[in-house]
């Protein structure tokens, strides 16, 4: 699947390939500053298998891998029957940003979504990262009506019991 988008032949959007997984780990890591091989491997080796799928896309520019993204499409999630796409990771190589990349591989994932008849998708973003918060804003996307909770498990003392709900 190899797409031309915004009118010229220096982006390319295509598929992820296997041989994309080094290029990968090397932005991811350039990017976060830790590098999360075995969580690509296990991501790529999943959405590769799903053949009818076309999830995890991959950006040149100029021939140049530019940037990635990672999704994954479910059939329900925390007991809900609702189908929704989940963005598990999205980069653009800092050199490439701004000259369309982001915006190319959101636009090719957002056609391949709405082909598998899903109508939602999500992601989760650093609330203190503001460049991709406005980023995700200018594309469309809102916060969610349900709150994600995470709890620091490393900063409490054990035996501590929480509230019964209801």
């Amino acid at each position: 699947m190899a797409t031309m988008l915004e009118k010229t032949e220096r982006l390319i959007v295509r598929r992820l390939r296997a041989d994309d997984l080094e290029r990968v780990i090397a932005l991811d890591a350039k990017i976060v500053g830790r590098a999360r091989g075995k969580f690509f491997e296990q991501v790529l080796e999943r959405n590769l298998r799903e053949t009818g799928i076309q999830a995890s896309l991959a950006a040149e520019l100029d021939g140049l891998f530019a940037g990635y993204l990672l999704a994954h499409a479910y059939y329900g999630e925390f007991g809900t029957l609702e189908p929704v796409a989940v963005l598990e990771s999205f980069s653009v190589h800092p050199d490439f940003r701004h000259q369309g990349v982001g915006t190319a591989l959101l636009r090719q994932l957002v056609l391949n979504l709405r082909g598998l008849g899903l109508d939602k998708l999500r992601t989760e973003v650093d609330w203190r990262d503001l460049a991709l918060l406005g980023f995700f804003h200018d594309a469309g996307f809102v916060p969610a009506p349900r709150p994600l909770l995470e709890r620091d498990l490393s900063r409490e003392p054990r035996g501590r019991s929480a509230r019964e709900p209801g």
